[in-house]
C-alpha cells in the first residue's frame, strides 16, 4: 500500500509532467510568426521618446531581430520603413532593458 509521501510524490510529478508538455517552447523573444506581444515585426515604423509600442536595444550582435531599413514594400519580417506619422508601431530607442535587441543590417533581415 502506497503512503502518502509517495502518492505525493507521484502527483506532484504527473504534474510537472503534464505542465512540461503543456507549456509552449520559445527559442527567442520573438516569434516564429514575426511578432513581439502580437506587435507584427515589419512595417512602418515611428521612432518616440514616450509611449511606444516596443522599447528596442541597438545592437551589433546576438540580435532577436535583424532590421533592414527600406524605403518601400515593408512587407517582409525585418523590413522596417520609418514614417512620422501613421506607422504600424512605435519604438523607442533605449539602453537598459529592451523588449527586444536589434541590429541593423544591409541584407537578409528577419529572426
Amino acid at each position: 500500500m502506497l503512503q502518502f509521501s509517495s502518492i505525493h510524490a507521484v502527483l506532484g510529478a504527473a504534474a510537472a509532467a503534464a505542465l512540461l508538455t503543456c507549456a509552449p517552447a520559445q527559442a527567442g523573444k520573438v516569434g516564429s510568426d514575426c511578432t513581439f506581444n502580437g506587435i507584427k515585426l515589419y512595417g512602418k515604423v515611428q521612432f518616440v521618446e514616450s509611449f511606444p509600442d516596443l522599447k528596442v536595444q541597438m545592437v551589433n550582435s546576438f540580435p532577436d531581430l535583424k532590421v533592414q531599413f527600406v524605403e518601400h514594400f515593408p512587407d517582409k519580417c525585418g523590413k522596417w520603413q520609418v514614417v512620422n506619422s501613421f506607422p504600424d508601431f512605435k519604438v523607442q530607442i533605449v539602453e537598459h532593458f529592451p523588449d527586444i535587441k536589434v541590429q541593423s543590417v544591409s541584407s537578409f533581415p528577419g529572426i
